[in-house]
């Protein structure tokens, strides 16, 4: 996908284009809300994530004039305000979905699949490894018929060695994404996850999928003949 993120904090920024990038999608990235609508008017993006807190001019401004624009880019409005009258007040003015901060990296993946989603028909999104299939849009996992019980966690972090298409994923990759850009969580909190969600994808008898990569991280495929 084509996504313009409009964000003035140079970490948040950098974090949402490197991962979304290593998603295979193109990233623009814009500091303030007048570059921000500018970029957006001179270009075609198939998603806009957008800032609520932004200098020159705010996110709800920017989203407003969009929609006046006749501008129906979906909209993922980002910000740290959860009030019920701030989310009403962005979804008033246009935007698709709202996703608080801090969040994770796989929620916002998903809130982006699902605005994008809207109006274009439904997309065969299904990951599959050897008898383990994960359906995005419906959020079920199987494995040889048989659907798993999975926590949200534990689901995240399935879906993101899924996505990674066996790709060994450092452990401190796997910690952002899952839990947040902001995350205090520890490695070893990481490891009884990973152990809980081996006892379930991976099951006595089955192909062990989900490896560990020593002093890296880990990966989701089949072993090597």
């Amino acid at each position: 996908m084509e996504i313009l993120v409009i964000e003035d904090e140079l970490s948040m920024a950098t974090l949402l284009k490197q991962g979304l990038e290593e998603e295979g999608h193109s990233v623009v990235v814009a500091g303030d809300g007048i570059d921000g609508l500018g970029v957006a008017r001179d270009d075609e993006f198939d998603v806009i994530v957008l800032d609520l807190m932004l200098p020159k001019m705010d996110g709800l401004t920017v989203a407003k004039l969009l929609r006046e624009d006749g501008d129906n880019t979906p909209i993922l409005m980002l910000t740290a305000k959860d009030t019920p009258r701030d989310i009403v007040a962005g979804l008033d003015t246009g935007a698709d979905d709202y996703l608080t901060k801090p969040f994770s990296f796989e929620e916002l993946l998903a809130r982006l699949r699902s605005v994008t989603r809207r109006g274009r028909g439904e997309r065969s999104s299904e990951l599959k490894v050897d008898g383990l299939i994960l359906d995005p849009a419906t959020r079920v996992v199987n494995r040889d018929g048989k659907e798993l019980n999975l926590t949200r966690t534990e689901y995240n972090l399935l879906e993101l060695l899924l996505r990674r298409g066996g790709k060994v994923v450092s452990r401190e990759a796997i910690i952002q994404a899952v839990w947040g850009f902001d995350s205090d969580v520890e490695s070893n909190t990481l490891d009884v996850f990973v152990s809980q969600l081996r006892r379930k994808v991976d099951a006595p008898g089955s192909v062990r999928l989900i490896q560990t990569v020593r002093g890296v991280g880990y990966c989701l495929r089949e072993p090597e003949a």
